[in-house]
């Protein structure tokens, strides 16, 4: 999926970038939202549409009622406003017309806003500018000034509860392995269940997460007094490190407050870049969505991850389109690795310029282990794979390096009568074996029918259950080291 743009100058004097329609339909809420709005991406309901060099695009939406609804929306941002009365961002009117934009350049031409157009942009543009002075101001003054004495005392307070619930947990932990862990399916989930609402009683909330976890091992299927041994392990590691983490090196320190569920706060100078957006996806979690979006700084070289949050079974807010380069600051948060940022400023978006670096399959492992030192009970860890082909495995897919997948394909038919065990690549290391979480997506065919058997770059997250593939480029033309460019993105999940 390659961006597209009509030649417009964002305030930046970079191009703004005119989205896809699968970029488009990437920022729905729900299914729901993406079918209305795909309804309205035709010429037939809209009148008055126009967009400027900042972004800005414009329109009128015939509806129901004898006054056409009002929707523009800010492509920098992005950010929506309509007259319809749905709470849901963006609606499907702000959708329709940005499919409108995609597939029909001609019904927008370059004017000057309307004046509720204008209006508008010009009260998002004081927000904004307010909020940036206010951050270098020290925060907003009306709110007077921050009591750091009763901060602390309230942090010393809830660090007491955390451990309490720490050393609850240990000795809880040493009375499951004094008893053995085979005993634990006889007990049921409410042991597990009681325990977590301890650990929510502490105030200990990434402890009772993982308490839950444990639960859910337990009878899972063939090997679980294995995995359960496992997952008690880097529990008690955590646990330990909280008890003795003033000995501990301040970012390992960091990850540990993080993983056991204080409240952490982006630090550290702010980064400015090109960021190119990767992937983004959600994930529910009981009531809550969680949505990550991964970023790769074309400059620092970073990657950089954002997370937001819906309640009640509704998406986030925030919704970036995936494809896009942005050009924006964003904070780090501490911690090993400092992954997860604060997106801060926007000055535009532009249009994407091919995949980062990547690597090849063999390598990726030891970034993944590298990453473990900072952060122990790390489940994954981004990475791009460059020049990997989708093969066939005994257990389901696997990502080869170019070179070996075509080596295990001629091995695969030089003994298509005898039975396989796998390809060769998979023994030697120099293939991933895709997560079982993605084997049932319909990603993965994208991503094998983008391949056809070549080589393309592909990124997504490698853990120790496998790599979970979120975006792919196509294989685009070939380079004089044998190597692809990359093309278009397609995103996988």
């Amino acid at each position: 999926m390659q961006l597209s743009h009509g030649g417009e100058t964002s305030p930046t004097g970079a191009p703004v970038a005119r989205w896809s329609v699968e970029q488009v339909l990437a920022l729905a809420p729900d299914a729901a939202s993406r079918k209305a709005g795909t309804r309205l991406g035709a010429a037939g309901p809209w009148s008055g549409t126009g967009c400027d060099a900042t972004g800005a695009v414009w329109g009128l939406c015939k509806g129901s009622g004898s006054t056409p609804y009002r929707t523009v929306v800010d492509t920098t941002g992005p950010a929506y406003a309509c007259s319809c009365p749905s709470r849901k961002f963006p609606c499907k009117h702000a959708l329709g017309l940005l499919l409108l934009r995609a597939s029909d350049d001609a019904a927008f031409r370059p004017a000057e806003p309307a004046d509720w157009v204008a209006t508008w942009l010009a009260g998002r543009r004081a927000r904004a500018a307010q909020k940036g002075g206010s951050s270098a101001a020290g925060g907003d003054g009306a709110r007077g000034p921050v009591d750091t004495d009763a901060a602390r005392k309230r942090a010393e307070r809830r660090a007491e509860r955390v451990t309490g619930g720490a050393q609850e947990l240990e000795q809880r932990l040493g009375d499951l392995l004094r008893g053995g862990l085979a005993a634990t399916d006889r007990s049921g989930y409410g042991l597990w269940e009681e325990t977590a609402a301890r650990m929510v009683d502490a105030q200990a909330p990434g402890l009772a997460a993982r308490v839950r976890e444990l639960g859910a091992i337990t009878g899972s299927g063939a090997g679980w007094p294995v995995r359960l041994l496992e997952e008690c392990a880097l529990l008690h590691l955590l646990d330990t490190a909280w008890l003795g983490r003033d000995r501990l090196p301040d970012p390992l320190a960091a990850t540990v407050r993080t993983r056991v569920g204080l409240p952490m706060s982006a630090a550290g100078p702010p980064v400015r870049d090109h960021w190119l957006v990767l992937a983004q996806y959600d994930t529910p979690d009981g009531k809550i969505v969680t949505r990550r979006i991964w970023l790769y700084g074309r400059g620092s070289g970073r990657t950089a991850l954002l997370l937001s949050f819906g309640a009640a079974g509704r998406s986030p807010d925030r919704a970036l389109p995936v494809g896009a380069t942005i050009d924006a600051e964003l904070t780090p948060y501490p911690g090993g690795g400092q992954l997860r940022a604060e997106l801060g400023e926007q000055f535009g978006t532009t249009a994407s310029a091919g995949p980062p670096p990547g690597l090849a399959a063999a390598a990726a492992p030891a970034v993944y282990g590298n990453a473990l030192r900072e952060d122990p009970w790390l489940e994954a860890w981004p990475v791009t794979l460059r020049d990997v082909i989708p093969v066939p495995s005994k257990d389901g897919w696997q990502l080869a390096d170019a070179h070996a997948g075509a080596q295990a394909g001629a091995e695969a038919d030089s003994t298509a009568d005898e039975p396989a065990d796998g390809p060769a690549d998979a023994r030697t290391g120099s293939a991933l074996p895709i997560t079982p979480a993605a084997l049932s997506r319909p990603g993965l065919w994208k991503l094998v029918a983008l391949s056809g058997g070549g080589p393309a770059t592909v990124f997504g997250e490698l853990g120790h259950r496998g790599f979970d593939p979120f975006a792919a480029w196509d294989p685009g033309e070939r380079e004089e080291g044998g190597g692809t460019t990359g093309g278009s993105l397609v995103q996988l999940v």
